[in-house]
């Protein structure tokens, strides 16, 4: 028996799933406790899904179809043994609002996403030929909270320059109810509280609309005009049935350095997402590490090569096998098929981009938070020792330069700024000074009040990040 599986002592068979877990490779016996579990995937993944594309200025249709594609290609490439959803990635949005906000359109943006995901795969590939313990050396923890705090940071003037302002009480309102829900509710509503935040965002805004009438509002043509917050026209008048908006990628250099950070992000996502399932299921998914990055870079080009969204696994669908106890891949597939026939349905993209500017500012003020704090709490796991100057000063620099958006600039139509100088510091300062430091201060013990074993690198603890 796995562990954390146990019988119904009162042999209850009206609970939401089977009282034996059921694990990855296994089917379910009951198609309506299958139907039942897909739909809670399609669920928990829903709100993220669409509202990434949405920041990034792609298709939400189109992304929420290729989730499902993805998804069903990802379980095929790791054989069924890592149960997981492929969703829209948060870690290519800053990436996104940089390379449009330098002129870069949907193709530009994608096109460094494809490639992004090419290299993925690839450092997968090389993952699972080296072993799991090669995560660790290249990226250690110092440097991937590092990234992923700063990829998270640098959209803070996102929403106080493009969102908040357009709508402030609406947007206050909003990020005060995700909040307090997240706070208060429990269980599988604690995991949606983005989805619900969104639904009272919009009946907030229409309440407004009566009360205060017409406010500011940005326009496709980037002017701003007098408008509802809440305007359906679009939702009426598109067809129940359509394929998404498909589009080629383009290339450009500029844009590609800037999302290829987001490497480093989703390479410690997957990692630790293989780890959590690996923990609730207690099969060595060891083996299968690399197999899954390389599938969801895999997954990543091919829904950027048709203008969709990247990809990533997702938290939400593993907190949803916890409470279950369902590992079985087989809710997966109907999440998946029930995602493609979402993003088939063009009225379900126009309600999407109906959704009002200070809906979206109360939401991202929150989500942009949660991503850069996921820095620290990688450093905060992982017991890294900040009172290493060979840890702390690289960091330092390579934040500042990363959240300020600090440029290098090397001719008129070539620079490195944001978030892709921000990463070289971080990476390139933290390897190159173990190198050159004495290997005594490079395997210093760690100062007076640091945790237990954080030493230089931060102790035995990133060490083992990945091999426990």
């Amino acid at each position: 028996m796995q562990p954390g599986s146990h019988q119904n002592p009162q042999g209850d068979t009206d609970v939401p799933s089977p009282a034996p877990a059921t694990g990855p490779r296994n089917g379910l016996s009951a198609g309506l406790t299958t139907l039942s579990l897909g739909i809670q995937h399609v669920v928990a993944m829903f709100g993220a899904t669409f509202v990434f594309p949405l920041l990034m200025g792609l298709d939400p249709n189109l992304a929420i179809m290729m989730s499902g594609i993805c998804t069903i290609l990802f379980l095929l490439i790791v054989n069924g043994k890592v149960p997981s959803y492929l969703g829209s990635s948060a870690s290519f949005v800053a990436a996104a609002v940089i390379i449009a906000a330098d002129g870069g359109g949907p193709a530009t943006i994608t096109g460094a996403v494809l490639v992004t995901g090419v290299v993925l795969a690839l450092a997968g590939f090389v993952i699972h030929l080296l072993g799991p313990n090669a995560i660790v050396r290249a990226f250690p923890p110092a440097v991937t909270g590092g990234v992923v705090m700063l990829i998270g940071f640098n959209l803070a003037p996102v929403v106080s320059e493009s969102y908040w302002p357009y709508d402030q009480w609406t947007a206050l309102l909003t990020m005060a109810f995700v909040i307090l829900a997240t706070v208060v509710l429990r269980g599988f509503l604690s995991r949606i509280t983005v989805l619900l935040g969104l639904v009272f965002g919009f009946v907030l805004s229409w309440v407004f609309d009566r009360l205060f009438g017409m406010t500011p509002t940005p326009q496709e043509d980037g002017s701003v005009k007098d408008a509802f917050r809440v305007d359906l026209s679009g939702v009426a008048d598109a067809p129940w049935f359509g394929l998404p908006e498909f589009h080629a990628p383009e290339f450009h250099l500029s844009a590609i350095l800037v999302a290829l950070p987001a490497v480093i992000a989703l390479i410690a996502e997957n990692a630790g997402h293989v780890k959590a399932v690996q923990e609730m299921t207690g099969n060595d998914l060891n083996p299968y590490m690399g197999r899954a990055i390389f599938a969801d870079g895999v997954a990543t080009a091919l829904a950027s090569s048709v203008g969709g969204a990247p990809t990533t696994t997702y938290a939400e669908n593993i907190g949803v096998m916890a409470i279950t106890r369902v590992y079985s891949t087989a809710p997966y597939y109907v999440a998946a098929v029930i995602a493609i026939l979402i993003g088939l349905c063009p009225k379900f993209g126009a309600l999407v981009y109906a959704i009002p500017q200070g809906v979206i500012g109360g939401i991202t003020v929150i989500l942009y938070g949660m991503i850069g704090l996921l820095g620290a709490k990688i450093w905060v796991e992982n017991q890294v020792n900040f009172a290493d100057p060979l840890v702390l000063v690289p960091i330092a620099a390579g934040l500042i330069a990363g959240i300020g958006n600090v440029s290098l600039v090397f001719t008129d139509g070539f620079q490195i700024s944001g978030i892709a100088l921000g990463t070289i510091v971080i990476l390139a300062g933290y390897h190159l000074l173990h190198a050159l430091a004495p290997r005594s201060k490079t395997h210093a013990a760690p100062s007076p009040g640091a945790p237990a074993g954080s030493g230089a690198e931060g102790g035995k603890a990133e060490q083992d990040a990945v091999q426990d």
